[in-house]
C-alpha cells in the first residue's frame, strides 16, 4: 500500500491524521535535519497502522513536505 504524507516536523504535538483514503498529515516534534524527522513520521505511521517499522519506506520526497511511504501490511 501506497500512502502520501504532508509532513509537519517541529510540531509541539505528535499526531498521525487521515485527510483522505490514502492522504495523511503527520507530526511530529522532531526537527527536519539529518533525516530525524523522516524516522519519526515512519515510527509513528507503524504505530498508527499496527505494523513493524520495517515495513514502513520512503520512496519518494526525503527533503520535501509532501512524501510518498510504502507500507508492507
Amino acid at each position: 500500500m501506497i500512502i502520501e504524507v504532508r509532513a509537519k516536523p517541529k510540531a509541539k504535538k505528535e499526531y498521525v491524521k487521515v485527510i483522505a483514503d490514502s492522504l495523511y498529515e503527520v507530526a511530529t516534534k522532531e526537527p527536519p535535519q539529518e533525516g530525524r524527522a523522516n524516522e519519526r513520521i515512519a515510527e509513528l505511521l507503524s504505530e498508527h497502522f499496527g505494523i513493524p517499522k520495517n515495513c514502513v519506506k520512503l520512496i519518494k520526497g526525503e527533503r520535501s513536505r509532501v512524501k510518498l511511504f510504502r507500507l508492507d501490511l
